[in-house]
């Protein structure tokens, strides 16, 4: 029965690009088409292109001021999304062949992971993955399971739970994408079965939530034609979703969208596209027309943005209220566009600008790779996956020449600067320290009065290690300095935050 499924699954591809090839011919014309063939032979049958090497990523890659890029790992096929452990692994989804990748940390600090393995397998399509308490949970095409997962060891054990079943996989954007919340809430998107069209099944084209069991499942947002980042803003906890506009328009419409996801809300689709009615359906539906949320930001038509991810441990001036985005890149312009990751920063006016983070993937016909997603490690480093290649590179704070450090390991203290006290923890002592203060941290309302922006007379915790060492910092939290308040702490909590905002800054 298998042979069959995928005899017909084969002829059908062909014929829709027999079909679809002269249309895209007559739109483009033959000058488009050669990165689009590639493209589309990526999509339909996981076609790649080669390995690239390290010296050549360093050669063609351009990366933002104050950060440098290197190749991590390469030759993992058509791999999508990402998810550092707090342990440094590094989880990634590989859909085509049914399995979750684990890459050990790199302890030994050569740049490279240690090891490669595999950590689950004969799944369904898993795409999104995300880590809350003790249980990773796996968004397949078709559900979401979960299983117990021991981060220190980077092990799995007991059954895989099935905790979602029965959602529909048919049609294009079969991919589902699941985060785990700070509110105890697990969010999952589900794209449209076509490119434009008034769905029969309404969980498609939507963002959905549940219960970590499984429990309360309900639609959250409804009109996002294939949402397939999601991340919240660490400021203020607001939800965020990539959005990939519907194609077949021409080259510069419509704008693919960042969209502020609320409760209830409605994003447009398939009756607008952005803030303008699709000239198709736009018609049909007066109500939808006027209950569209128009997006927060708008990336260029058919950029195809992925993956989302909101920069919270970085250090570089510029990235406090940012964010980064993987465009994995057109099949549907006359002129290849995107094939980058950008970064968002927010204004204190509330407005987004947009710029240049990674670039360099797409060189005239020359296609090195299409960036589908972003994982941020404790230490500031940042992955971001390719399934063009089946690469993933590291994007580490320092320009050339600075020394890599392993994840979760500390920067000497600059010369003249007395010894904070961290050295003396071992690594895996601090791993434990930062990850229990990152929770105290985030458990009280800290953010309020420390992060820029979001007040006028915010205190910015920078310049700590100049004044405080750990144990002394950890002192002040029994009768700190008016207004700030005294929390009841225990030691321990007291001593974890201490380790947490002296590494963090």
């Amino acid at each position: 029965m298998k042979i069959f499924k995928r005899l017909f699954f084969t002829v059908a591809v062909i014929l829709g690009l027999v079909i679809i090839t002269p249309l895209l011919l007559i739109q483009f014309g033959p000058a488009g088409w050669g990165t689009t063939s590639k493209v589309m032979l990526n999509m339909v049958f996981g076609y790649g292109g080669e390995a690239p090497s390290a010296s050549g990523v360093k050669q063609r890659l351009e990366v933002a001021d104050g950060f440098s890029v290197s190749l991590y790992a390469t030759g993992l096929g058509k791999i999508r999304f990402l998810k550092v452990t707090d342990s440094g692994d590094l989880l990634l989804s590989r859909p085509r062949s049914g399995e979750i990748l684990l890459l050990e940390r790199d302890g030994n600090g050569d740049g490279l992971p240690d090891g490669q393995r595999v950590l689950l397998a004969g799944l369904t399509r898993p795409h999104g993955l995300d880590i809350a308490g003790s249980w990773l949970y796996v968004a397949e095409s078709d559900g979401v399971g979960k299983i117990a997962f021991n981060s220190t060891e980077g092990a799995v054990s007991g059954d895989y739970q099935r905790i979602v079943s029965g959602l529909g996989d048919k049609g294009n954007h079969w991919t589902k994408t699941v985060r785990a919340s700070s509110d105890g809430w697990l969010y999952l998107s589900a794209g449209s079965t076509c490119n434009v069209c008034e769905e029969v099944d309404q969980q498609r084209a939507t963002i959905m939530r549940f219960r970590p069991d499984g429990s309360e499942f309900s639609i959250y947002a409804s009109g996002l034609r294939n949402s397939v980042g999601l991340d919240w803003a660490p400021w203020d906890n607001s939800l965020y979703a990539t959005d990939n506009g519907r194609d077949l328009l021409g080259d510069d419409i419509p704008p693919c969208e960042l969209n502020r996801i609320e409760e209830g809300g409605f994003y447009g689709w398939p009756y607008v596209n952005a803030s303008t009615p699709d000239p198709d359906l736009g018609e049909l539906n007066a109500s939808a027309v006027a209950q569209n949320i128009p997006p927060s930001h708008e990336f260029r038509a058919h950029n195809a943005p992925l993956g989302l991810r909101f920069l919270r441990r970085s250090a570089v001036a510029g990235f406090e209220r940012a964010a980064l985005v993987a465009l994995h890149g057109s099949w549907n312009r006359s002129v290849a566009d995107g094939y980058k990751v950008v970064s968002l920063h927010w204004q204190v006016d509330g407005s987004i600008v947009e710029k240049d983070f990674l670039s360099g993937f797409l060189q005239g016909d020359t296609l090195l790779g299409r960036p589908v997603d972003i994982a941020e490690d404790r230490d500031g480093t940042i992955f971001i996956s390719d399934d063009y290649s089946g690469s993933i590179y590291r994007v580490a704070i320092g320009e050339d020449g600075a020394p890599d450090l392993a994840p979760g390991a500390l920067a000497p203290p600059p010369q003249g600067r007395r010894d904070s006290g961290l050295a003396s923890y071992t690594g895996e002592q601090r791993r434990d320290l930062l990850a229990r203060g990152e929770i105290v941290y985030q458990s009280h309302p800290c953010s309020s009065c420390h992060m820029s922006g979001k007040t006028e007379s915010a205190i910015p915790l920078v310049g700590l290690a100049e004044r405080y060492t750990v144990a002394e910092l950890t002192a002040f939290f029994t009768a700190p300095t008016p207004p700030m308040p005294v929390f009841p702490l225990s030691v321990s909590d007291r001593e974890a935050l201490a380790v947490y905002l002296l590494v963090r800054q």
